[in-house]
């Protein structure tokens, strides 16, 4: 067991605590960017003026009118940048842009006293446009040759050649939808600049030291001038891991010019407008089985819908290439992945990060097949399961991928699926308008960041002479629990009762040069840094410590607040007194952590490599109701089993878990993304800008009986404590709900049919795929 992963035996890591902001959350008392404001004199509001157009020229930009509205104080524009007019990290997203890119572009700014002064001088500002030829489904810009980036190919074995062997094959199609963040809190920002041109911007942000650099090039200064905070974020699922960026260079712009405090936030229409989504997949393949049932081959070529620019496009589509497999052995595989260039906003990180929509066309085909191979899909699903020896196709050995066998029978036996399949199928016979099903499917999600140099973090812990921790680290709290199992790692690292440690928020000029809090690696890196940290006092305060108590250093212990020998009946002292006694001596009482994943190597170009630090697996059983005449379903039970190897915080971890699941099930099942694309003067434009008509999951759909287990006896070596990422893996347990809309869709026609269901199958795709079940009208799926 290696030093970064072992676990002392009191320890307050492993502890079901709750959110350490739970009670400020839902008292109202929790502070976000925007509250902020009130607390800031003569602060400046910022309003967008937004393209009405998919794709247009700037002929003239008059901003004259806008200062003739009472409270107008400046509008922003390309010419008041003194640095790079750009917002982006590929240098594709103009800040102030001469040509709009899609409906709802910012083209400049106006800062005003009040929102509604702000509001009416952006309306005011006069634009003429010269209307562009757009691009608006990911389809038109397949058929148009318009991509962007990079295109890559990942190959393992002879593709070919299996598929000419195999006895089964089949080729398909499937286009599947974005998803809106829709976090509770909308992008914010609020920039100050001091007396020597220090300028601080609080932002929500999930990557502070990007949105410093961001800031700084934008304003033509070092970096050392920036200082971005994150105090907490009201959601973010990726959506602020890039996005925020311009908005806290446009307040930061907007404060530098006037001298005066500028806020910026969007409003929720101006949010989902502007802002990127999860990125739509277009996927054609083929696969082949042997007589078995065992997947011989798959050859893919899936299309990103990126959206107008880059963004993290190339590490999405990178990610959904290596996440194809899930957690299924196919010994030839070979990936084709571009990114098509589309008329809408650029689109960005989301919870899972391509490998849902990598992992979403496997579980599709998947279950489109096993009808036609005569196999019960959980069946097909468990005989093509990883085993210890295999590997990925991009090389990576998967190790423990026992672990998936051991979630797959714990949710078969806690759930009793062999005895609900029995119930399932007679109630089916005996109810001709209602149908339903139950489906299983698993998860393999890799863990670390694609692009190696961001697997490292920082921590910076100070310990006071009273005895009081304060730790500071660069991961950001987006409501997903990160603070709470800092604090428990500190506290357990320190031997101190974890009402003694206290956290800062994330600042740039604490802890610099981190990481996004992404890729489910924020306990991970920022875990493992405060552990070295506190590790580094430790150790001085173990040599002032067995001064005192005439021991040697490595026999003392720091337990629950009081330090003593290997031995209980010798001599203890108070950690209060260890503290004192080692400012006394001039022993250094605080430290800079650092941490860098090992093990890591990963070759983009030939998509080889290790590119993961582990695996997180997981299983989860899905049962539905469907109602023939609508569509319309209910999820009645869920069962999970999922690996977060040893918790450092369980409460924290099933929470992430359910609202992950739940998530994903909106992704599949609910939240459908549509825009404009007729040809007339509203082209382009995002038509489901609200919560009443862009469908969020809620109470009523969540499971009537939902059952959440962790793995046990799962301890992860080389990870901080043992523990586990749980962020992004959960999400993809959601794919059951969809495989068991199929499966009763399906129910509505004779044994063996093959459906082909939409995504998101809302209940109209699902209606629309149980009256083709009915009509016994193909599926969509050839043979050959």
């Amino acid at each position: 067991m290696s030093s970064l992963s072992q676990r002392p035996q009191q320890a307050v890591v492993g502890l079901p605590l709750p959110h350490e902001s739970a009670a400020l959350h839902v008292t109202g008392k929790a502070l976000y960017t925007d509250d902020l404001v009130v607390r800031t004199r003569d602060v400046l509001h910022a309003f967008p003026v937004q393209s009405p157009y998919a794709h247009a020229r700037i002929l003239s930009l008059r901003v004259k009118p806008a200062y003739d509205v009472p409270g107008v104080v400046r509008v922003l524009t390309a010419e008041d940048v003194p640095g790079v007019n750009d917002a982006g990290v590929k240098h594709d997203e103009p800040l102030f842009p001469a040509e709009a890119m899609f409906h709802g572009h910012a083209i400049c700014w106006v800062l005003a006293e009040t929102w509604e002064a702000a509001r009416l001088g952006a309306a005011a500002v006069e634009v003429e446009y010269e209307q562009l030829p757009s691009l608006v489904t990911v389809r038109e810009a397949i058929a148009a040759g318009n991509f962007q980036g990079i295109g890559r190919h990942l190959e393992s074995g002879d593709v070919e050649a299996a598929l000419a062997a195999a006895p089964h094959v089949f080729s398909g199609e499937f286009e599947f939808a974005g998803q809106e963040h829709f976090y509770l809190e909308t992008n914010s920002a609020l920039a100050m600049v001091d007396e020597s041109g220090q300028i601080f911007v609080q932002s929500s942000t999930q990557h502070p030291s990007e949105t410093q650099e961001i800031i700084a090039h934008v304003l033509g200064v070092a970096s050392h001038a920036v200082t971005v905070q994150c105090l907490r974020m009201g959601g973010g699922f990726g959506g602020k891991e890039m996005q925020p960026h311009g908005f806290a260079a446009i307040a930061a712009l907007g404060a530098t010019l006037t001298g005066r405090p500028v806020r910026l936030r969007l409003n929720r229409t101006q949010d989902v407008t502007m802002t990127g989504k999860r990125h739509g997949f277009h996927s054609e393949w083929r696969v082949g089985f042997d007589d078995e049932g065992h997947l011989v081959a798959l050859d893919a070529t899936l299309t990103a819908d990126g959206g107008w620019s880059l963004d993290l496009s190339e590490p999405v589509l990178a990610r959904a290439m290596c996440h194809i497999d899930n957690g299924y052995w196919i010994p030839n595989v070979r990936v084709d992945g571009r990114i098509a260039k589309t008329n809408k906003t650029s689109q960005t990180a989301f919870r899972g990060f391509g490998g849902p929509q990598g992992m979403l066309v496997v579980e599709d085909l998947l279950g489109r097949c096993a009808p036609l191979l005569g196999y019960d899909a959980m069946e097909l699903r468990r005989r093509n399961f990883y085993e210890p020896q295999h590997s990925t196709p991009y090389g990576m050995p998967v190790r423990h991928a026992e672990r998936l066998e051991a979630c797959w029978s714990e949710v078969l036996e806690a759930g009793e699926i062999s005895q609900r399949q029995v119930d399932i199928e007679l109630f089916n016979a005996t109810h001709p308008n209602t149908k339903r099903a139950v489906a299983m499917t698993p998860v393999k999600f890799g863990i670390s960041f694609n692009l190696t140099a961001f697997n490292q973090a920082g921590a910076l812990v100070h310990v006071y002479k009273d005895g009081s921790v304060l730790i500071n680290h660069g991961g950001t709290e987006m409501g997903q629990g990160l603070h709470t199992k800092m604090l428990q790692v500190a506290a357990t690292s320190l031997g101190v009762p974890l009402a003694h440690v206290r956290l800062a928020p994330t600042r740039t000029d604490k802890v610099p040069n981190t990481s996004a809090t992404a890729a489910s690696s924020g306990a991970d890196l920022n875990g493992a840094a405060i552990k070295n940290a506190c590790e580094q006092i430790r150790e001085r305060l173990e040599q002032v410590a067995s001064g005192k108590l005439g021991i040697n250093p490595a026999d003392v212990r720091f337990v629950d607040g009081t330090v003593r020998g290997i031995v209980f009946d010798g001599g203890t002292l108070s950690w209060e007194e260890v503290v004192k006694a080692a400012y006394l001596q001039r022993v250094q009482l605080w430290a800079a952590g650092f941490y860098r994943t090992e093990g890591l190597h990963w070759d983009a170009n030939a998509m080889r490599g290790e590119p993961f630090k582990y695996f997180a697996y997981g299983v989860a059983a899905a049962e539905v109701e469907v109602d023939g005449f609508t569509g319309a379903y209910t999820l009645r039970q869920v069962d999970i089993v999922h690996d977060v190897g040893d918790s450092l915080s369980p409460l924290i971890d099933i929470g992430q878990i359910e609202g992950g699941f739940v998530q994903g099930a909106g992704w599949l099942t609910l939240e459908d993304l549509r825009w404009d694309e007729s040809e007339g003067p509203n082209r382009g434009r995002l038509a489901t800008q609200a919560a009443s008509t862009y469908k969020l999951p809620s109470f009523s759909e969540m499971p009537e009986v939902f059952n959440v287990r962790l793995l046990e006896k799962a301890h992860e070596d080389g990870a901080v404590y043992g523990s586990k990422a749980v962020g992004e893996p959960p999400l993809m347990l959601a794919f059951s709900v969809r495989e068991a809309l199929r499966q009763a869709a399906a129910a509505f026609g004779p044994a063996g049919t093959s459906v082909d269901l939409a995504s998101p199958a809302t209940p109209e795709a699902v209606y629309w795929a149980l009256d083709r079940a009915r009509s016994l009208e193909p599926a969509g799926l050839s043979r050959g």
